[in-house]
């Protein structure tokens, strides 16, 4: 029961932490940043072939920026899983099982 209280507590203390976005300018991306307080969107802009990515507040998310919420979700990586990895997968198990 005690664990229950200690996830509890790390988890209230992680959202209390704020939010986390890919800050930098040019191609290749890794600086990570916490957002100041009322910047609660991660935004990405192309302009003319150089890509800025930062913190911002929703009122500033106008076109052309693009704007997301959520830690990291400014990245250039997409997180799902590919539809060629799904089907190679599934022909694996059918024809091993």
């Amino acid at each position: 029961m005690q664990f229950y209280g200690a996830l509890i507590l790390f988890m209230t203390l992680s959202a209390a932490c704020g939010l986390t976005c890919y800050q930098c300018q040019g191609k290749t991306c890794t600086d990570k940043v916490t957002c100041h307080p009322g910047l609660d969107r991660c935004s990405s802009i192309d302009l003319n072939g150089v890509i800025t990515k930062s913190c911002m507040a929703t009122i500033g998310c106008i076109s052309p920026i693009k704007c997301c919420e959520g830690d990291l979700c400014n990245s250039a990586v997409p997180t799902g899983s590919s539809v060629l990895l799904l089907l190679v997968s599934s022909a694996i198990i059918t024809l091993f099982l």
